[in-house]
């Protein structure tokens, strides 16, 4: 526990929130900023534990209902598009639909989580107000840094208006 601890106060230290996931009672002994749940029916076990103190996001949220569920009891934010249990991932249609529609209407700020850098470009397009970036930027061959450097600049262009450079536009 007490590297745990550390871990989390160097961070911290960094100006950077700890969430740790799944495991609220965890981010309790580590004095982490808060945790992540993986469904509805966890959301709401690990709210009694952290709030108000702590904060508590939420992610496994199949639809809109359980969607506007989770911000009714008190998640702090939501995630959409994180794989399932199989692996298998909403379409970025369906991701953007999602995050669009609840940046419009609702106020817990919500999460979406992108599988490559254009991805990540259109999911701040449609109105994220936090972009995940998933395990491709682990596996690109420039490393991390490249990686996120163009999940970056995706991303900038995308709220900019302007359509990001490909293969097909880079001249």
């Amino acid at each position: 526990m007490a590297q745990i601890r550390a871990l989390v106060k160097r961070v911290q230290d960094a100006g950077v929130a700890v969430v740790i996931d799944g495991a609220p009672d965890l981010a309790l002994a580590a004095g982490a900023d808060g945790a992540h749940a993986a469904s509805l029916a966890a959301l709401q076990e690990a709210l009694t534990r952290l709030k108000p103190e702590r904060i508590c996001g939420v992610a496994g949220l199949t639809s809109r209902h359980d969607a506007m569920t989770a911000g009714e009891i008190g998640a702090d934010y939501l995630l959409f598009g994180e794989a399932s249990g199989d692996g298998s991932r909403p379409s970025l249609h369906a991701l953007t639909e999602r995050i669009t529609w609840w940046a419009e209407i609702f106020e817990p700020p919500c999460v979406g989580f992108a599988g490559s850098a254009e991805e990540a470009g259109a999911i701040a397009a449609a109105g994220a107000d936090f972009v995940l970036l998933g395990e491709f930027i682990w596996a690109d061959p420039r490393g991390p840094a490249g990686a996120i450097a163009e999940a970056r600049a995706a991303m900038a262009s995308a709220q900019a208006g302007v359509p990001p450079l490909t293969a097909d536009t880079e001249g």
